[in-house]
């Protein structure tokens, strides 16, 4: 009993910092006006970085153990523990899948950021049809607040490609 108060205490902790990566995960981004969307996609990258490495600790031979005497000892905590595990396989499936569909988008950043205002136009339709299949097939990113983000860095991006150009003109 000694032993497993003791785990349990070692995964409550646990819990409690997991409840934290959750929590701060979910926050609004404060990012400058001017962003373009390579940040998110960057945002995406770091943020499934972040969740791969909490998955392979949670997968770890020594958290198993833990847990398996835990199992063992019918713990109350896992309960808690299990939907922790849940929402960090969740998360990390959210960004891997974010990940990949916003790379379909990273071949249009570039004439985005650096082609005249003419040769930009020219990528729009073709970056809006890639847009609107994200929109149509992915399970995470259709949702108004993603596409709302991504809009607005590509309006950004624009915008900032074009002060660039006239700056320069």
């Amino acid at each position: 009993t000694e032993v497993t108060e003791r785990l349990e205490e070692v995964v409550r902790i646990w819990t409690k910092q997991i409840r934290q990566v959750l929590v701060e995960s979910e926050q609004i981004r404060r990012e400058a006006d001017d962003v373009g969307p390579s940040a998110e996609l960057e945002h995406w990258k770091t943020r499934m970085s972040s969740f791969n490495s909490l998955l392979d600790e949670i997968k770890s031979s020594r958290v198993k153990k833990i847990i398996s005497i835990l199992q063992a000892a019918r713990s109350k905590t896992l309960k808690q523990w299990k939907e922790l595990d849940g929402s960090i396989t969740k998360a990390a499936n959210e960004a891997k899948d974010n990940v990949r569909y916003l790379y379909t988008l990273d071949k249009f950043f570039g004439p985005l950021a650096n082609a005249s205002p003419v040769t930009m136009m020219e990528h729009i339709p073709t970056l809006m049809n890639t847009i609107c299949v994200i929109y149509c097939t992915s399970p995470y990113y259709n949702t108004s607040e993603h596409m709302t983000s991504l809009f607005l860095k590509i309006t950004n991006q624009m915008i900032n490609t074009c002060k660039t150009y006239l700056c320069e003109g």
